[in-house]
């Protein structure tokens, strides 16, 4: 049942997320600390049973020890926690955020909170500008390109660029808007023109925000903390506009305006020093594949970046394979891409995607070849585990319509095993929808899966019909328990070893199977407390 707060408790809530913002300090590490803290145990939904008395709220908090939090909104100092902390605790900011969110937006409580108190004013002096206070008669102007460009560049210098200092990137999300908030005011008052007015805006303002990004000397980690979801929502936003435009008939009078936003967008991978190149590039085939579509200009475009003196960077190798892939010079685009370089690889997923949409899955195969080759090279040069895996899965995603539709489940295979071990999972579920259940038990044993984590519904399958696959997994984890040398192992190794007999009685191999014991009772002599687990389980005799 979604949480309710009773009206009395409105105000003093309001009030509370004032006096909290204004107690802590966004610049001390321990408050930093403290919030980052609380807002992991809400966002992982660890406060539970919210109850609201008189002049409190009491909760509970499943940290690493349950603890009982009463909140007081008209002195939050007054609050308790059943931690040994002593003042403000990261249980009393979880169960706050935990209310904050029934009421209000968190994620607009802290970047207010993270703001110096010289930036919020400065802030607060842009955001309360009416409306048309900011239009400046835009709106009954005639339509001009060039004068679109330099609104879009005073406006941007006017609001980024306070006082001529460079803002903090934390700050950069809260001026952006105010930016966008007044271009978009002065957007002009006819339907058609509106949308290529916003998808120009939304071009050069991706274009604005990179060069500032890197003028401001905001690293990679900076910008996708803080503001990389601006470049992704610049780029949404762009691709609905070209969607808008290409469903209707334009007026000749767009001509101009599409021909020099056509001829500005081999800037987006032209000598370009960026943090967000992948962005760039992304937006770069987006425009020509949904909106510059004449067969003319791509020709023209594909001489233009050949006169450029930068061909091998990333950026520019794509953006011209991606020219020939519209001109459907497969061949040429394959030649030029990278065959072992996994930085490379996400680039490859947009034309994979593509061929899928378009159903041209006659071209797919060279491309995904490439992808599986510059895969190998993303997992060796990726540190983090989950990435990895988030990575392959991807990878499989976009090759599974081609290999569906044309019947390549060798091509799905190779994929699999060429990610192993990130892989694993999908491997395992294909090898057993497709009853290959030797190669499946040699999975499990070369990964090291444990027979206590296969499905229980999985091993009575392999047991009635291939009881000698699971041979060797019984083998295997008999010796991972025995390895413990521990009571409570040797307990498990001795349960496993008596349907171990089982299934040898059942092949007839009753002889291998006192072979095995007797080798393992002499390997295992010194371990006396094995040998009583087994005289106990009457493996042997007393």
């Amino acid at each position: 049942m979604e949480l309710m707060i009773p009206e009395r408790f409105l105000e003093p809530l309001e009030v509370a997320a004032k006096r909290i913002a204004e107690s802590l300090n966004p610049n001390q590490p321990e408050d930093q600390s403290l919030v980052q803290k609380g807002l992991i145990l809400y966002r992982q939904g660890l406060v539970k049973n919210v109850r609201f008395e008189q002049s409190t709220i009491k909760a509970v908090v499943l940290d690493v020890t349950r603890v009982n939090v009463e909140l007081n909104l008209d002195d939050f100092s007054f609050s308790t926690c059943s931690c040994p902390a002593e003042e403000y605790c990261r249980h009393q900011m979880a169960v706050f955020f935990h209310l904050l969110s029934k009421k209000n937006s968190v994620s607009t409580w802290l970047e207010g909170w993270r703001l110096p108190i010289k930036e919020k004013k400065t802030l607060a002096e842009l955001g309360l500008k009416r409306a048309k206070d900011l239009i400046k008669n835009e709106k009954d102007a005639e339509p001009d390109y060039d004068r679109w460009i330099q609104l879009f560049n005073e406006n941007f210098e006017n609001i980024m660029l306070q006082s001529s200092k460079y803002p903090k990137p934390y700050v950069v999300p809260d001026l952006f808007h105010i930016y966008l908030r007044r271009i978009n005011a002065s957007s002009p008052m006819k339907k058609e023109w509106k949308s290529l007015y916003q998808l120009i805006c939304s071009i050069h303002s991706f274009d604005l925000l990179d060069r500032f990004a890197a003028d401001c000397g905001h690293d990679t980690d900076d910008i996708n903390r803080y503001y990389l979801h601006l470049f992704q929502d610049l780029m949404e936003e762009a691709v609905v506009m070209m969607k808008r435009l290409s469903a209707v008939t334009v007026p000749f009078a767009f001509d101009s305006y599409i021909t020099k936003l056509k001829d500005h967008s081999a800037n987006l991978i032209h000598n370009t020093s960026t943090l967000v190149e992948y962005e760039r590039t992304q937006l770069y085939r987006r425009l020509w594949t949904n909106f510059f579509k004449n067969k003319d200009w791509r020709e023209a475009e594909l001489e233009k970046l050949n006169t450029f003196d930068d061909p091998s960077t990333l950026p520019m190798i794509v953006g011209k394979a991606h020219i020939h892939i519209l001109l459907h010079h497969d061949d040429a685009a394959l030649a030029m891409l990278p065959k072992e370089d996994g930085e490379f690889a996400p680039y490859l997923f947009y034309w994979i995607d593509y061929f899928n949409g378009q159903k041209e899955y006659t071209r797919l195969e060279g491309f995904i070849e490439k992808l599986l080759s510059n895969t190998r090279h993303y997992l060796e040069m990726e540190y983090y585990h989950h990435k990895c895996v988030e990575f392959v899965k991807i990878v499989l995603d976009v090759i599974t319509p081609y290999c569906s539709h044309m019947n390549r489940s060798d091509l799905y295979e190779k994929a699999l095993m060429e990610t192993l071990p990130y892989s694993f999972y999908y491997y395992e579920e294909f090898l057993f929808e497709q009853a290959q259940l030797e190669k499946w038990t040699d999975l499990q044993a070369l990964i090291g899966i444990g027979l206590t984590d296969i499905p229980e519904n999985r091993l009575k399958v392999i047991e009635k019909e291939y009881p000698q696959l699971l041979l060797p997994l019984y083998h295997q984890a008999i010796q991972k328990d025995i390895d413990m040398k521990n009571r409570d192992h040797y307990r498990h190794a001795v349960r496993k070893m008596k349907k171990l007999r089982t299934l040898y009685k059942k092949l007839k191999q009753s002889e291998q199977w006192e072979q095995f014991l007797e080798e393992l009772l002499e390997k295992t002599k010194r371990l006396r407390a094995f040998q009583e687990e087994c005289k106990r389980g009457k493996l042997i005799h007393a």
